[in-house]
């Protein structure tokens, strides 16, 4: 089990927090508004010159207390987003396979730590088939890369994975390099989000459908409709 330095984690930490409060603020940009690519490196220094501060005087201090790291994959996606938004495309949805594959993994990872499943999960990300996860997981991104599915969470994913591997950000466990909290509820809200969506969609199809059967029955009736004319 290698752990990765305590210097690099502050690091990690605070750049990481950076990333996450940079693409929140971003995110928050009205949508009728382009953000110019000023407007956006603006953002990004500032996120990041604010979680520089030392001490307490940072946010990130403060949030590590309640959330400790963000997962590695978590600012690999900000990162994505932003480099959506500098290219001035919309960022779209986490891919509902990406938050699917999240919330299953979120779901076992938390019930273990709740003691309700004890199969120690989340122990196992510090073992050698942590390694072997990290490789067929990076194989898979890879080849979603080159078939160009998913480009950008593929990427993400498979920066997450370089990181874990050459310097064993955030924590030197597999699943906190690619799982943390708050990427848990935004892989939950993803899905209920694509849910609600598919209903509406199913909803707006089934309407028109049924106008055209009851056409048919209105002609069948045989009864003219009304006209001040003929009266």
């Amino acid at each position: 089990m290698a752990l990765p330095e305590l210097g690099l984690q502050f690091v990690y930490a605070r750049l990481a927090w950076g990333l996450v409060l940079a693409a929140l603020v971003a995110g928050a940009w009205p949508a009728a508004w382009r953000m110019p690519p000023r407007a956006l490196a603006g953002i990004v220094a500032g996120s990041l010159l604010l979680m520089a501060l030392p001490g307490a005087a940072s946010p990130a201090w403060h949030l590590g207390l309640a959330f400790q790291y963000p997962s590695a994959l978590l600012a690999a996606l900000c990162v994505a987003r932003l480099h959506a938004r500098w290219r001035g495309e919309r960022p779209g949805t986490m891919p509902p396979q990406l938050a699917a594959a999240l919330a299953l993994g979120g779901a076992l990872l938390y019930l273990d730590a709740f003691g309700l499943l004890s199969r120690g999960f989340y122990y196992a990300g510090f073992g050698p088939g942590a390694a072997l996860c990290a490789v067929l997981l990076a194989g898979a991104c890879a080849w979603s890369v080159l078939k160009g599915r998913a480009t950008r969470p593929s990427c993400a994913v498979l920066g997450a994975l370089l990181l874990f591997s050459l310097l064993r950000l955030p924590s030197g466990n597999l699943a906190d390099a690619l799982l943390d909290p708050l990427l848990w509820a935004w892989a939950l809200a993803s899905l209920g989000a694509a849910a609600l969506r598919a209903l509406l969609g199913r909803t707006s199809r089934a309407q028109p459908a049924a106008v055209q059967h009851e056409l048919p029955a209105l002609h069948s009736t045989g009864n003219e409709p009304f006209s001040p004319i003929k009266e």
